[in-house]
């Protein structure tokens, strides 16, 4: 099998259910979420040592998850009965951002991206999965697609946001506050 098939060769690329231009606005989503999974991929590489061991579990199935959300945006027209993401997925990354946010100490400022390799890679991550957010709401603004692919990329941003935090404070790094920010944060 040859890895090379010259048929995008003239700016067009298969879709299921026919070909489309490689500037699409389904190519462009499914891409930035392709691009996304690369970065998660990142890392999971750096999520080392046993304190980082249920990290390492979930970030490998959002990256299964992640190739989903690029299927089901990949489909030319609607066929809901083959979709792979569902309303479920997103209740499981809820019940994450709640288990992990018990680690975390309050928070009302903002904060800067860093601390940790994994932290600021997770950063990363958090700040591509807004982007592939934005290209999809693009994409569903002028055809129809899987509406929870759209919902799992707006909460996966926060589990993203939140196990950063926690990625930090698992190893001993405090997180540090945008200085110029007001509080807007609030724990109730």
């Amino acid at each position: 099998m040859n890895i090379y098939t010259r048929t995008g060769d003239e700016g067009q690329t298969s879709v299921i259910g026919g070909r489309v231009s490689k500037d699409d606005a389904r190519v462009e989503a499914y891409g930035t979420i392709d691009e996304l999974n690369s970065f998660v991929g990142q890392a999971l590489a750096m999520a080392e040592g046993e304190s980082f061991a249920d990290v390492r579990e979930q970030l490998l199935a959002i990256q299964h998850e992640l190739f989903d959300c690029g299927a089901d945006l990949a489909f030319v027209s609607l066929d809901e009965s083959k979709y792979k993401i569902h309303a479920e997925l997103v209740d499981q990354l809820e019940q994450w951002i709640d288990q992990y946010e018990t680690e975390n100490p309050p928070i009302e400022r903002f904060i800067l991206p860093g601390g940790h390799p994994l932290a600021a890679s997770l950063h990363v991550c958090r700040t591509v999965c807004r982007r592939a957010e934005r290209r999809v709401v693009t994409l569903g603004a002028i055809t129809n697609i899987n509406i929870n692919v759209r919902k799992y990329l707006n909460r996966l941003s926060d589990y993203f946001f939140v196990i950063a935090r926690t990625a930090n404070v698992r190893s001993g790094i405090t997180d540090i506050e945008y200085i110029r920010s007001q509080k807007v944060f609030r724990r109730d």
